[in-house]
């Protein structure tokens, strides 16, 4: 069939609509990572701009200065990684068991995941229950463990499992596989576009956790990245308030503009560059022609 020439124009103007989508979408964060290369005089003078008239590194100077940044990383990739691999793992799981009619009282057990998103017990119980009972106080797990299974993302995987077709499970069990072979081989392989979804909520909860090392951490070197920029951003803070209490000239005050700007792109571009590798999985589903006939 020939395209005609108002498919060729459709054409061209849906690609000129998603071109223009895509420069609104990344316009924002070209600002942010120019606007934090720029002078904190200039800044506060010219205010934002794409291309500074005056380059100046002092925000990420402010923030790397720290020797608790190296650490601070590796702590926030290990979390990252390790977490949502367990994570995906223990969620695709209890997905499995609760889909399918597999499990007696499914229902009842769903609906115990479900009052978890509904009421919590507060943060003086869970602080009890993460000190005293699970011991985690200090430890890298902490960020882990208490985080490991979110009852959204668990539902949402096991309305996945459940489109999958039920003749392909017959045919499998009648070959002798059981329940463990069956999710292994068959189920999370058809299911790569709802693993990568999920394990990118994942990956950015993980990213993005500080409250942990605010309440459960003492040890410095354990501290999350988004702790230490949060720290680093105080402190510039309160060193522009006591510039500015004493008078001093704007050529002296700390750049606390800029470091909040640094900050973002410290914080944010490394998860960006994940959605790349997540990006052809999300297209559609791999299940598709899975069965015959």
């Amino acid at each position: 069939m020939k395209n005609t020439g108002t498919d060729k124009f459709l054409s061209v103007l849906f690609y000129i609509l998603c071109a223009c989508f895509a420069i609104a979408c990344l316009y924002p964060f070209l600002l942010v990572v120019a606007s934090s290369l720029t002078d904190e005089v200039a800044l506060m003078k010219d205010g934002y701009r794409l291309f500074p008239q005056h380059v100046s590194f002092a925000a990420y100077k402010a923030i790397f200065s720290s020797s608790t940044i190296p650490d601070a990383y590796l702590v926030t990739i290990f979390v990252t990684v390790v977490g949502t691999a367990l994570s995906l793992l223990v969620t695709s799981m209890a997905a499995y068991a609760l889909s399918g009619r597999r499990l007696y009282y499914a229902g009842g057990i769903a609906m115990f995941f479900y009052f978890t998103m509904l009421f919590s017990g507060g943060m003086v119980s869970n602080y009890i229950l993460v000190t005293r009972y699970l011991h985690l106080s200090n430890t890298i797990w902490v960020y882990i463990l208490p985080a490991l299974l979110s009852p959204w993302n668990m539902f949402l995987m096991r309305n996945f499992f459940n489109d999958i077709p039920k003749e392909l499970f017959e045919s499998v069990k009648i070959e002798g596989a059981g329940e463990f072979r069956i999710l292994r081989s068959i189920v999370l392989p058809l299911s790569l576009p709802a693993l990568a979804t999920i394990g990118l909520f994942y990956a950015l909860g993980y990213w993005s956790s500080w409250m942990p090392a605010m309440l459960y951490i003492d040890d410095t070197k354990l501290f999350s990245l988004q702790y230490i920029i949060m720290q680093i951003i105080r402190n510039v803070d309160m060193a522009q308030s006591i510039a500015v209490q004493g008078a001093q000239s704007t050529a002296t005050l700390a750049p606390a503009y800029t470091v909040r700007l640094a900050t973002a792109v410290v914080t944010v571009g490394p998860i960006i560059f994940l959605y790349p590798f997540l990006q052809r999985y999300f297209v559609g589903g791999l299940k598709v022609g899975a069965i015959k006939g």
